[in-house]
């Protein structure tokens, strides 16, 4: 990876004062299109991701959660869901260092990233977890998920969808994390959460919720981080 320290200066990147992309109307382009554009070309976050080399500005998401509550250590075990472009693999392998083990899931294709092991599935089929702890060979000290369900545009249904998505992260982490470990999982916001809050609660000795400032602001997307798993019972 290219670039400076990738933590460095985390608060200020959404003030970086950048001249404006205007974006013209096309004929072939969609309004929404244009928009999507026209956000894109101005998000100080895609522009600092390029500038430090990273896949995607979801990388920013990771390094703000992790200043917060301090999960990313080097040594550790990692699993990272709904991995692609590679964004939160690439940190979470900078931050564990050769003497970690990563293991990223997801059904897009990815490239591959320095000192990850990547299995290109969907997560939600009935040989994945078996997939993954066979590779990581051992239980995990952290399980990231930032799955995301394909939306519809129906509020409702995204926040159930994510939601099983979640729930789903989080039977898996119950399973392979280790004592003492930690669960980093998007959300959305919503009312159909206490069930997992819950079960979070009762196996973890710290639940949080959180949203990072890389976490566009009129996004629904949350992050609950459980950290000191008390082991199975």
């Amino acid at each position: 990876m290219k670039g400076r320290s990738k933590n460095r200066g985390l608060g200020g990147i959404a003030s970086r004062r950048r001249d404006m992309v205007r974006v013209r109307a096309a004929k072939r382009r969609t309004p929404s299109s244009t928009q999507w554009l026209r956000r894109q070309l101005n998000d100080p976050y895609v522009a600092a991701a390029k500038e430090a080399g990273f896949r995607s500005r979801a990388a920013f998401k990771l390094l703000q959660l992790d200043e917060r509550f301090g999960f990313l250590r080097p040594g550790l075990r990692a699993v990272d869901l709904g991995a692609a472009p590679g964004g939160w693999t690439q940190v979470t392998a900078q931050k564990i260092g050769a003497g970690g083990k990563l293991v990223a899931m997801d059904l897009l294709p990815m490239e591959p990233v320095a000192g990850a092991e990547i299995l290109h599935m969907d997560f939600l089929a009935p040989e994945a977890a078996e997939k993954l702890r066979g590779a990581l060979r051992g239980p995990a000290d952290l399980v990231l998920s930032d799955m995301s369900p394909h939306t519809t545009g129906h509020s409702r249904t995204d926040h159930l969808r994510i939601m099983a998505l979640a729930e789903a992260a989080a039977q898996f982490a119950l399973e392979i994390l280790a004592p003492g470990g930690t669960f980093v999982c998007k959300m959305f916001q919503g009312g159909a959460d206490k069930e997992l809050l819950d079960l979070l609660k009762k196996n973890f000795a710290k639940v949080k919720h959180a949203k990072p400032a890389a976490s566009r602001p009129d996004s629904p997307e949350t992050y609950i981080v459980a950290q000191g798993f008390r082991g199975k019972s």
